[in-house]
């Protein structure tokens, strides 16, 4: 077994870089600053001092054109990973990512793959404003042929990158950018975490939360202090959101007959959404004491403003507020 370390989401994010840099000659960096500035939050670090200007490569200011590359080095056999500033910059590359990584495996009968990692430092509460704070996960997750993972934890920010360098597919990480300084317990070595499975972090049995990113945290203190008011909530984990893992959420409102869905994603066509039509498409509809509860972001932009930015997306206060009424209330 390995040894374990208490280290932050971003340590543990460049370990597993390191790791991959060192085990396999293929595996190269790409990214706005990355090299002896280290990125945009820190997260690469040393690594050009440890592996060259070769292989964790300072790219010019064009989110298109680095999202070109990383694809076509993909499909020549290479493992870019290609870390983006800020994953609203993701909007001047989606060409090469929605029309280009997306769909070759398809357009060409699955004679080639598109092995990319493109990492996205995502979210709110940093006081970046509108054009620097969005949840955009669910615009990737509506893209066939992508997968889009966001883990909560160091441990899952570890080993959900370092499968997905072992996935022939394209895989969208979206990194919460207030998780980067949260610490948490991991292996050291290599270990994996699967693509696509939930976990179910807390047992409970008078509702489910379903959660991901900074809202699990979020979740799990809330939870707590329903605890104390007497309800029991069960708090899941989704680690993915495509491909989602249905199974686990329906087992889950199976037991608990109650579902509120918590994403920091505007609430409108959000990962709410596809959660909750899962569960109504599933015997689990039949097991609902009430109607779903979708707690999403506000119908706006981010403001800059740090209440208000505060008031755009769920707190834990509001999570409580939601997860109570929903306890008490019978369809």
């Amino acid at each position: 077994m390995n040894d374990v370390s208490e280290i932050s989401y971003a340590e543990a994010i460049k370990d597993a870089m390191a790791i991959a840099l060192q085990a396999d000659e293929r595996v190269f960096l790409m990214g706005e600053d990355i090299g002896v500035y280290g990125g945009a939050f820190q997260v690469t670090g040393d690594l050009v001092h440890r592996f060259g200007e070769d292989r964790v490569i300072d790219m010019p200011i064009s989110e298109l054109a680095g999202a070109g590359v990383a694809v076509g080095a993909a499909v020549n056999g290479l493992r870019p990973i290609l870390e983006f500033q800020f994953s609203d910059f993701a909007a001047l590359a989606m060409e090469q990512i929605a029309n280009q990584a997306a769909k070759m495996r398809y357009m060409l009968g699955g004679e080639v793959s598109v092995p990319v990692v493109m990492r996205f430092p995502s979210g709110s509460g940093t006081g970046a404003a509108a054009q620097h704070s969005q949840s955009l996960e669910a615009w990737f997750g509506h893209v066939p042929g992508l997968k889009v993972v966001q883990p909560s934890t160091p441990y899952d920010a570890k080993g959900l990158l370092l499968a997905a360098l072992e996935d022939p597919d394209p895989v969208m990480i979206f990194e919460h950018k207030l998780l980067y300084k949260v610490k948490g317990e991991v292996p050291e070595g290599h270990y994996t975490v699967p693509i696509g499975k939930a976990a179910v972090v807390l047992e409970g049995r008078d509702l489910t939360i379903v959660a991901s990113s900074i809202m699990v945290p979020r979740a799990l203190d809330a939870a707590g202090e329903l605890a104390r008011q007497g309800v029991s909530a069960e708090v899941i984990d989704l680690r993915t959101i495509r491909p989602l893992d249905r199974e686990t959420i329906v087992k889950s409102v199976c037991k608990t007959h109650r579902l509120l869905c918590v994403y920091e994603g505007v609430k409108t066509l959000g990962i709410g959404a596809e959660v909750s039509a899962s569960v109504v498409e599933s015997e689990a509809f039949d097991f609902l004491d009430a109607p779903i509860v979708r707690l999403g972001g506000a119908e706006s932009p981010i403001p800059y403003n740090p209440e208000l930015e505060k008031a755009a997306v769920p707190q834990k206060e509001n999570i409580i507020d939601a997860a109570l009424a929903l306890a008490s209330g019978v369809r």
